[in-house]
């Protein structure tokens, strides 16, 4: 993988991180949620979230202070079911994204093949 392939799909994994904390998930569940479902190894997916932690510590303080509090006994937040549903959903969206950016990327890499051969 050429620098600029490795710098897109590292992109690539932040932004369904990205997609994975809008659904609420812990680093856990996503790292077992793209693994599953975008064929990303968790040591990529954890390495670029603990990086993306180190660049937003402010935002990940808030984050797992509201996934806590969502997560506690006295929570007002919305049922098991209702959760697990969304984050199905998420799940699914994550998969049209993965998909969407893997197709790019083989698009990419075969569009750069080509021009490698004309030469």
């Amino acid at each position: 993988m050429g620098s600029d392939s490795s710098a897109k799909y590292i992109h690539m994994v932040q932004h369904l991180i990205e997609e994975c904390i809008v659904f609420n998930m812990s680093k856990e569940e996503c790292m077992e949620a793209l693994s599953k479902h975008a064929n990303i190894q968790p040591v990529i997916t954890s390495t670029v979230w603990k990086e993306l932690e180190k660049e937003n510590k402010e935002f990940f303080e808030a984050y797992r202070k509201r996934r806590e509090e969502r997560s506690s006994p006295t929570s007002t937040s919305t049922s098991g079911s209702s959760t697990q549903r969304q984050r199905r959903q998420g799940i699914d969206e994550i998969l049209v994204l993965a998909a969407a950016a893997a197709a790019a990327a083989t698009s990419t890499s075969s569009r750069r093949n080509d021009d490698d051969d004309d030469e």
